[in-house]
């Protein structure tokens, strides 16, 4: 090997031109720009770091918030995760949190780890396990709502893999879990659950108020108590929407938790919280959370009050007796059915049968004062007999109302209409606002602006029970084609707060609030109101 330092070598070296140093550095700035707004994250990101004036350009190009989404089938699951990651990182993008969701072929742990390597150590993530996504093809284009289904020997047919990252500017966001040691209780648990939100948001707002919350619950635990403290703890404006059960892996923004079943702790649910920024810098507008509810369910058969009830917390499961409302005869769980089958006479086909039932509990937090409550949930019917009712959960108690409910999909096609027609008429209003530019002291006005959107649909809301594809995305797509818009089907969808895109607090005959709903579809859509210049 020749050495570097000898004469030839230095000779070499005096008589090649030396390029100018200073040539990029000259380039016109808006040429840079239109350079930098073209190359991909983690290229631009690099860029930031050049120089102040580059760092300034590229928080020029990237001062709205902006949502990158993508899904692939591959059948292979290392070809289908970097379709994905290539595709959402294919721009300039900072990520300020992400949301991946998998059918069961992927290994989470394994699958998350990648991700922490291409987005950074500092982003937090939240991975789950989920029924069915709903996105655009990575590598087509294509908008696509895909069941994963099973074969005869519960192998996945596809592989299914969503990525969702966003840029929140005016915001901070990390993932908040509800841990717990094996041995310590429920209770103690959530509370403190609520109070490191509280700590959190508090830390970065300066008031306990969250702007939106994201809830991903653990299937072995009973989201119902959580939801309920929740509810208790935030105040109305805080919009909760999530998957009531799953699985799932994640990790936060410092790094300093990244657990999901290990042997010391239970976790019972992760919240990605978004809190308002009170450090935000000059000119950076406001975002929005809204939220819409497509019902899937209608109410059958008579009103009932709870008799006898009996809660088995092995099996998660409650037996009751009950007497229909204004009567004094008790009914066993055969007489009750038979009420709803006498209803259902003419319904073609077997709808999914659950119980509405109306809580009046009392909630507090550590200390605090405890105030009442109420609130429906739902329960799954398993069957009845000559003796007992047979419901899936617990929670229910004696004197509590029941209403039984059948799954319909006239209604949740009814409602899914409503929600396109809510989101025509918000965006004809925006349209509106936003045609004026200039207000009479010569400043510009501030405008609205749709980021993107999140769907959580029920699992047995697939075409099937359409009988046509792309029915849970179509109010956004036919609003917002061009808007990022990510999607799954799970097993409990969550949504606490007023239906602020169809000005409707619930969605049941029954007028009590409701935070975890079944057979329905809820929508989160995010929005930019820009600051006036």
């Amino acid at each position: 090997m020749d050495n570097p330092s000898s004469p030839s070598k230095n000779n070499e070296a005096k008589k090649t031109p030396k390029l100018p140093t200073k040539g990029i550095a000259l380039m016109n700035e808006d040429l840079l720009q239109n350079v930098l707004y073209r190359l991909p994250a983690v290229s631009f990101a690099s860029a930031a770091c050049v120089s102040k004036s580059w760092n300034q350009l590229c928080n020029r190009i990237l001062s709205r918030p902006k949502l990158a989404s993508a899904l692939s089938m591959n059948p292979s699951k290392q070809v289908a995760l970097q379709e994905v990651i290539d595709k959402v990182l294919c721009e300039p993008l900072r990520p300020d949190f992400a949301i991946a969701n998998v059918d069961r072929g992927f290994d989470l742990a394994e699958t998350l780890q990648i991700l922490v390597e291409k987005l950074g150590s500092q982003t937090p993530i939240v991975l789950s396990r989920v029924s069915g996504i709903i996105g655009r093809d990575a590598t087509t284009g294509e908008f696509r709502e895909v069941t994963c289904d099973e074969d005869e020997e519960n192998e996945p047919v596809n592989s299914c893999i969503l990525l969702t990252i966003g840029f929140v500017p005016g915001l901070k966001v990390d993932a908040i879990p509800l841990l717990r040691p094996r041995k310590a209780p429920q209770a103690a648990m959530i509370d403190n659950f609520v109070v490191d939100i509280r700590n959190y948001t508090t830390s970065i707002s300066g008031c306990a108020t969250p702007v939106g919350i994201i809830m991903f619950g653990d299937a072995r635990i009973d989201q119902k108590v959580i939801i309920e403290k929740l509810d208790y703890a935030m105040p109305a404006e805080t919009v909760i929407v999530g998957q009531e059960r799953g699985h799932f892996v994640f990790r936060n923004g410092s790094g300093s938790i990244n657990v999901c079943r290990s042997t010391n702790y239970n976790v019972g649910a992760v919240a990605l919280v978004f809190a308002r920024d009170r450090n935000k810098p000059h000119g950076i507008g406001n975002i929005q959370f809204h939220v819409a509810l497509s019902n899937g369910v209608s109410p059958i058969g008579p009103s009932y009050r709870a008799v006898s009830v009996r809660s088995n917390s092995s099996s998660n499961g409650t037996w009751l007796t009950a007497r229909r409302e204004g009567q004094q005869v008790t009914l066993d769980g055969q007489t009750i059915l038979d009420d709803i089958n006498n209803a259902l006479e003419n319904r073609i086909g077997r709808p999914e049968l659950y119980v509405g039932v109306v809580r009046r509990r009392k909630c507090s937090i550590g200390l605090e004062k405890p105030r009442s409550l109420t609130s429906l949930a739902f329960h799954g019917v398993v069957g009845g007999d000559e003796e007992y009712l047979y419901a899936d959960g617990v929670g229910i108690k004696t004197g509590d109302y029941l209403q039984f409910y059948q799954s319909d999909p006239n209604i949740a096609l009814s409602s899914i209409g409503n929600v396109t027609e809510s989101l025509r008429s918000l965006k004809l209003e925006w349209s509106s606002k936003n045609c004026i530019h200039v207000d009479s002291g010569g400043s510009n006005v501030a405008k609205n602006e749709v980021v993107g959107g999140f769907i959580f649909a029920c699992c047995g809301r697939s075409a099937s029970f359409y009988g046509h594809v792309n029915v849970e995305s179509s109010p956004f797509l036919e609003n917002f084609p061009g808007v990022p818009l990510a999607g799954v089907f799970c097993c409990g969808e969550i949504l606490r707060g007023s239906s602020t895109l169809t000005g409707q607090e619930g969605h049941h005959e029954s007028s009590t609030p409701c935070c975890l709903h079944i057979y329905s579809t809820v929508y989160l859509m995010m929005s930019y109101n820009s600051a006036p210049q």
